[in-house]
């Protein structure tokens, strides 16, 4: 058996947003502390000034394209489980005085650094434009970035786009001359990442970037914005209703408070930047009660609970090793409209192997092209490469399908392990032929496999059975699998007891009516998705030549 089938994928390495699960009640204590430590103070102008714009470099950002993304294109995130929360007032929103005292307490007694804070933050930010926006088709980033610790977080998300197959580029106009500012700067240079002036901008904006990253101002802004930033924002609003009226598809991600926004009462004049996503950190400020756009979510997984106590907060758990949360409905979506514009190497006859695995191998398999596929499904960390779909039919010609896990391969075929008292045992003995279909997203890749099936030996199910934990051989003679019971009561009585015969520790006898299948293939589909749906099929059929077993390869149209 090969390495890789041994594996048993139990968690993703794509770092993923879920929505939480539960309701919160509200509730915040105001505090009457002053000092503003995180965030930057900008004096206000006496007057507001018109930011000229100078020549288009289109010619540099059409040299970094999507379409050249062919590499990250295929490992692209897999898409997270979600759960809707409502929040209105189901979790803390904080004003300005509150969110600066909790910025001091974790940088006074608590230990933080500003710089750990904005490594948590852009992390935060960067993660969430990945789990809505995927860098196959939302691949040029423009980060504004202010001169504050607003504009760090920026920075610092930008580097991290960088590394998750974005396209950053980076306007940073009025840079702060401290260590730590320029050190962000010479690691996002140090990765080729360019940064642009506010003369170098593009007239259109849309034309040239994907999502816009707002990272001007934070939670401590006070006053109206002075050049270049009040111009910046002038043209971003221009720019939204532009969006509205021409259908164009530029996001706009603001860290924190929208750029222009009164942190505690939101776009008072009605006429400041809209955000299609707005990242809240380490809570929500009361002006994210006046966002109104498809995407909020809340990152910074860094509050300690003294923080939660002292202040009350009621805030949403995050899920697993994710570094934000979303809050609030997932926004209602055309299914019709859902679609995916694959980016993918091509998949050619002369770069294949001439069996899809060796038959001739008498003591151990040697995969061929589906273990390279299989492997680099592996490699690059989905989560359980070995689920597969099985496809059964009765007499009656009623197909059903499940998902199942591949235990191993051998030169007769592939096996799984099931109840022989399941629909699909019975679907089996009384037609014994199958289709199995691996689909592996993150890779844009699918094999389909037919064939005939028959059960494995009593001694490799005995086998396999005494190798699986011991709460699943328990669960397994628990569950009479596909038979009606009266609720998970009823099952979970039926574990408890068996698991108190079982307590000496002693072998578990394998049941009766447990074991495996094996399906030997006579035909695979590999499948590999393309642009404008020009996907690669290649399909091995078997053929019985001069007495022996050859693979027929032919091409199918998409």
């Amino acid at each position: 058996m090969h390495p890789s089938l041994l594996l048993l994928i139990r968690r993703s390495k794509t770092m993923r947003c879920l929505i939480t699960q539960q309701l919160l009640p509200f509730s915040i204590t105001a505090l009457n502390t002053t000092n503003l430590s995180r965030s930057f103070h900008y004096p206000p102008p006496s007057t507001f000034h018109s930011g000229s714009f100078g020549p288009n470099l289109r010619s540099t950002f059409r040299g970094f394209s999507s379409n050249s993304e062919e590499v990250r294109g295929m490992a692209k995130s897999v898409v997270s489980s979600v759960h809707s929360l409502q929040i209105s007032d189901s979790i803390s929103y904080l004003s300005q005085q509150e969110a600066a005292s909790i910025d001091e307490i974790l940088m006074g007694p608590l230990g933080f650094s500003v710089d750990q804070l904005m490594e948590l933050a852009g992390l935060s930010v960067a993660t969430a434009i990945a789990e809505v926006y995927r860098p196959n088709e939302y691949n040029r980033v423009l980060a504004i970035c202010g001169p504050g610790n607003n504009g760090g977080d920026g920075l610092v998300a930008a580097r991290h786009l960088h590394h998750f197959g974005y396209k950053p580029f980076v306007c940073y106009p009025k840079r702060t001359a401290k260590p730590l500012y320029n050190g962000l700067v010479t690691q996002l240079e140090s990765l080729g990442v360019p940064f642009l002036s506010v003369e170098d901008l593009p007239v259109d904006l849309s034309n040239d970037f994907d999502i816009l990253v707002d990272a001007m101002f934070g939670f401590s802004f006070h006053g109206a914005p002075r050049p270049p930033f009040d111009d910046l924002i002038r043209r971003l609003v221009y720019l939204q209703h532009q969006n509205r009226v021409d259908q164009k598809s530029l996001a706009i991600v603001s860290i924190d408070i929208p750029s222009g926004w009164h942190v505690e009462e939101g776009d008072t004049s009605g006429e400041g930047i809209k955000p299609d996503m707005l990242v809240s950190l380490t809570a929500p400020k009361l002006c994210a009660k006046k966002f109104g756009g498809p995407h909020h979510f809340l990152g910074g997984r860094f509050v300690p609970p003294s923080i939660v106590d002292k202040f009350k907060l009621q805030l949403p758990p995050y899920p697993g090793t994710s570094m934000c949360v979303r809050l609030g409905k997932v926004p209602q979506i055309d299914i019709s409209a859902l679609r995916e514009n694959y980016v993918s190497p091509e998949f050619l006859e002369e770069q294949v192997e001439s069996d899809p695995f060796d038959q001739n191998k008498t003591t151990s398999i040697v995969f061929l092209q589906f273990q390279k596929w299989f492997d680099d499904a592996v490699a690059a960390g989905l989560k359980e490469p070995n689920a597969m779909a099985l496809s059964t039919a009765a007499n009656d010609g009623k197909p059903s399908s499940r998902m199942v896990l591949l235990k191993g391969v051998d030169k007769d075929g592939f096996v799984w392990y099931t109840n022989y008292g399941s629909r699909k045992a019975r679907e089996l003995s009384e037609n014994p032929r199958a289709s199995l279909l691996f689909y592996w997203n993150g890779l844009n890749r699918q094999v389909r496999l037919e064939g005939s099936v028959e059960k494995v030996s009593n001694e490799e199910s005995e086998q396999y059975f005494h190798s699986r934990p011991r709460g699943s051989q328990i669960g397994a003679i628990a569950s009479k699998q596909s038979t009606i019971i009266p609720g998970r009561d009823f099952l979970q009585q039926e574990y408890k007891e068996l698991e108190a015969k079982f307590s000496d520790g002693g072998l578990i006898p394998k049941p009766e009516y447990w074991g495996g299948y094996r399906l030997k293939p006579n035909l695979f589909e590999f499948w590999q998705g393309q642009t404008s749906r020009l996907h690669d099929r290649l399909c091995y059929s078997a053929e019985e030549i001069d007495g022996r077993m050859v693979w027929k390869i032919v091409r199918l149209a998409p």
